[in-house]
């Protein structure tokens, strides 16, 4: 829910495009049975410890709202992220090292696929997470069991804000298809669909998932933040929550560090898949932010209504999700009026990506399917908990090792 700065504090901004922040969610497992173990805080001292909280290489670790979770993350932004994958697995195998002690390790993907949120739910002891407990009752799923990672892209003034904003808004319900992350639930992503409705008594918190349009700061605190800080003022009278990362929108803006992060990303199965897909979406803003296939008042006319329609549709189909708003597909540059997901990705990316060190990972997803679709895949029919130990506990050696799962 908070997360790493975009710039240090004092310095200048950066400009649009310079510099990434990502930060991975990671579920602790017992070893054997893979059942949640709420190691947070003895995993987190141990590395603090190792001087790794310091951040070896630049990544640091940090709590998340339950007790089972722990997030790596760049401290400060890069201007690359092509180093990022190496330098977080070598943080990911230090920490399953200091877990094995406990006989646990981590697991990537989004959920974990039997966990019983009402039964298994320990929260972080912080008076944040003690508010959003007290109002909104964080043990369920998209509370308790859900990972995701978040992609921090800067801003350094109301202009780049508006561009960037604007292509964000577009990119955004296409990122459930190459990251959806899948259980026997009809949906390829069941976080995604989860998370969506956490806020109900709320709702101006998360609003459509995708954000309105706005093409200022000041019109943006007036018009999503002013809003949803006066509906939560009856549950919140002390203003614990009262910031800007109380919006729970799939993409937010940071100004308190000049960015805006996208929040509806699925964990892979590894820092290479989650790099490549960070890789591929920032390519994608960049061309909609540089105005490749349609001017900004046109992609800012976009309705909101139409891409969570759009929305809806990629996180129960994914890459086989069928997009036939030919107003969109205009504003992305696309010829056709009918298409898959899939299909958008690939004409998006294109032959310009072709070379880069994130393509073959982007490649394996757009021609095997997304992690959902490759974990149901495995488990086949009828999801049997063996199976679903069996394909987890692969999972979790792709983590170890830093490679795809197939």
């Amino acid at each position: 829910m908070r997360g790493p700065t975009a710039a240090s504090v004092g310095a200048p901004p950066l400009a649009a495009f310079s510099g990434y922040g990502i930060e991975l969610e990671y579920m602790i497992v017992d070893a054997e049975s893979l059942a949640i173990r709420p190691l947070a805080g003895q995993l987190l001292e141990a590395l603090a410890a190792k001087d790794s909280q310091a951040g070896r290489d630049g990544i640091g670790w940090s709590n998340e709202l339950v007790r089972h979770v722990v997030e790596v993350k760049n401290v400060a932004p890069g201007p690359d992220l092509a180093p990022l994958p190496a330098h977080f697995h070598d943080e990911i195998r230090a920490a399953n090292r200091l877990l094995a002690a406990h006989g646990a390790r981590l697991m990537p993907s989004a959920m974990h696929p039997w966990m019983d949120p009402r039964a298994d739910t320990a929260l972080w002891d912080d008076p944040i997470y003690r508010a959003y407990d007290r109002i909104y009752g964080c043990k369920g799923h998209g509370w308790a069991n859900l990972q995701s990672m978040h992609v921090n892209l800067p801003f350094a003034d109301d202009a780049q804000f508006a561009r960037l904003h604007a292509a964000i808004r577009l990119v955004l319900p296409l990122l459930p298809a190459p990251i959806a992350n899948g259980a026997a639930t009809g949906l390829c992503d069941f976080r995604l669909d989860a998370y969506r409705t956490i806020c109900d008594i709320t709702p101006g918190v998360t609003g459509l998932v995708v954000p309105e349009t706005v093409a200022t700061r000041a019109e943006y605190e007036a018009k999503i933040l002013a809003p949803m800080y006066d509906e939560i003022a009856p549950h919140d009278p002390d203003a614990v929550l009262r910031h800007e990362w109380l919006n729970s929108r799939g993409a937010i803006a940071r100004f308190d560090r000049n960015a805006i992060e996208i929040r509806v990303i699925d964990v892979q199965e590894c820092p290479q898949a989650d790099a490549a897909i960070a890789a591929a979406a920032a390519a994608v803003v960049k061309a909609l932010y540089d105005e490749r296939y349609a001017p900004l008042d046109e992609q800012q006319a976009i309705a909101t209504e139409m891409l969570y329609d759009i929305l809806l549709a990629t996180i129960r189909d994914a890459d086989e999700a069928i997009v036939d708003d030919e107003e969109y597909l205009h504003a992305l540059g696309m010829p056709r009026a009918r298409c898959t997901a899939r299909a958008i990705w690939s004409a998006l990316l294109g032959e310009t990506a072709n070379g880069a060190w994130w393509r073959p990972a982007i490649d394996t997803i757009l021609r095997e399917g997304p992690l959902a679709r490759r974990i149901l895949r495995a488990v086949g029919a009828g999801a049997a908990r063996e199976r679903l130990h069996a394909v987890y506990g692969a999972l979790c050696q792709c983590l170890e090792d830093g490679r795809m799962f197939r």
